[in-house]
């Protein structure tokens, strides 16, 4: 079975300046994303997608095996990032002369992950049959008990309510909060119909420590602080 590895990654930012090209614990921010693609071993082909040249210059020195330049309306702030990973998908396509069974889109904001978490959400596609998997983590906050939205008219109530109602926290569905980290799809299903959620998409839980993406310069200093934790660990127990 063949499989894809995609990243798209824009030039600009407006929460980081230049985050994805910024350096985190001695190498560039893309970077994390495919050595871990790489140290996976499932990937015949890791695709690079950009509108930045130097950016796509960094992800082929980080060991990235095509570099796939994003048309510019589909990189501006608006636009949906969908149409950038079907684009990328099948340029890699068209220039190796494969077609992939699967392939894994890996966000380079959320550099946190395992290869064995990118492991384990295709195994989670391949046992369940499913046309998509994304990740995730426990959510904090329940939409039928704690977390709330704010109607038209300026009130608020709960996110969500079951009917018959829902008396104790432990009886409610299991929630998580998406974490953008990795979304692996089956390629037929994906050029079909380009989504995110299918009727039987799964979820791979991930843990809360892994799930942390780079949106404003707080969560750089986190990643920071929890790679370097990260790498401590993984020292202390080779």
């Amino acid at each position: 079975m063949r499989l894809f590895c995609t990243m798209c990654a824009r030039g600009g930012s407006k929460g980081v300046a230049g985050k994805n090209g910024r350096v985190l614990l001695g190498k560039p921010l893309l970077a994390w994303s495919i050595a871990q693609a790489r140290e996976t071993g499932l990937f015949a082909t890791i695709a690079f997608s950009s509108d930045s040249d130097a950016l796509l210059d960094a992800a082929m020195d980080a060991g990235a095996d095509l570099a796939v330049k994003r048309p510019d309306e589909m990189a501006s702030d608006t636009a949906p990032k969908i149409p950038a990973i079907r684009h990328c998908l099948e340029q890699a396509m068209a220039r190796t002369g494969q077609t992939p069974d699967i392939f894994v889109d890996l966000d380079v904001t959320s550099p946190l992950r395992l290869a064995s978490d990118i492991v384990g959400a295709v195994e989670l596609l391949r046992s369940s049959g499913a046309r998509s998997v994304i990740t995730g983590a426990a959510a904090r906050r329940s939409p039928y008990f704690n977390l709330v939205e704010e109607r038209r008219d300026g009130t608020v109530g709960l996110s969500k309510i079951a009917d018959p109602p829902i008396v104790r926290r432990q009886d409610s569905p299991r929630c998580f909060d998406m974490n953008a980290s990795i979304y692996v799809w089956n390629v037929a299903a994906f050029l079909e119909d380009s989504r995110v959620f299918y009727p039987d998409t799964r979820l791979f839980e991930m843990p809360e420590e892994r799930s942390v993406d780079i949106d404003s310069e707080i969560d750089f200093a986190l990643v920071e602080l929890l790679l370097r934790k990260q790498q401590a660990q993984q020292g202390t127990s080779s």
